[in-house]
């Protein structure tokens, strides 16, 4: 047996592989401190503002004219 077969993982079901993933989260969650949390939060906070205030206008200024010429058609 060569080194790399002793820590290849066994092939696993999609549940079981999610039953880890969640493991390993939980691990993580019950690890982390406030401040920790609290960064985390402000992090994304601060990415999806910006985004929010680009993407969102962009969107309905995209789709409201196109829904707009659909009505005034059906009328």
């Amino acid at each position: 047996m060569s080194n790399r077969e002793q820590y290849a993982m066994s092939p696993m079901s999609a549940v079981q592989s999610l039953q880890l993933w969640s493991e390993h989260v939980d691990a993580l969650e019950r690890h982390l401190s406030c401040k920790t949390w609290a960064l985390a939060a402000v992090t994304v906070v601060l990415i999806a503002y910006p985004v929010a205030r680009i993407a969102i206008p962009a969107i309905i200024h995209g789709v409201v004219p196109e829904l707009v010429r659909t009505v005034l058609k059906l009328i």
